[in-house]
């Protein structure tokens, strides 16, 4: 199962402007295939995107794959939305001003 950042605070998971494989710019959800990987390279990953004074507050969380491909279908390629795993499992997509 694929792994994504969930904020420890508020249960973001994290977004930002990515790639896909066809090399189109795209605002979606980052995630790694292994949560060795995504242990290992997360705080580079977000220093790297000016999150350094941040890093503590985020952690790899499992998400199923049907609900990471749900998370890029909600926040629908604008990177003015957010995405917050819900207490009981769901997904919440919320714009930010």
């Amino acid at each position: 199962m694929p792994f994504v950042l969930k904020h420890k605070h508020t249960s973001e998971i994290y977004t930002c402007p990515l790639i896909n494989r066809y090399d189109i710019p795209y605002y979606g959800t980052k995630s790694w295939d292994e949560l060795e990987e995504a242990a290992d390279t997360y705080v580079a990953f977000l220093t790297e995107r000016g999150l350094a004074d941040s890093t503590a507050d985020w952690e790899p969380y499992e998400l199923d794959e049907h609900k990471l491909k749900m998370c890029n279908v909600k926040l629908n390629n604008n990177a003015n939305k957010r995405i917050f795993l819900g207490a009981n499992g769901t997904l919440e997509t919320r714009m930010m001003s």
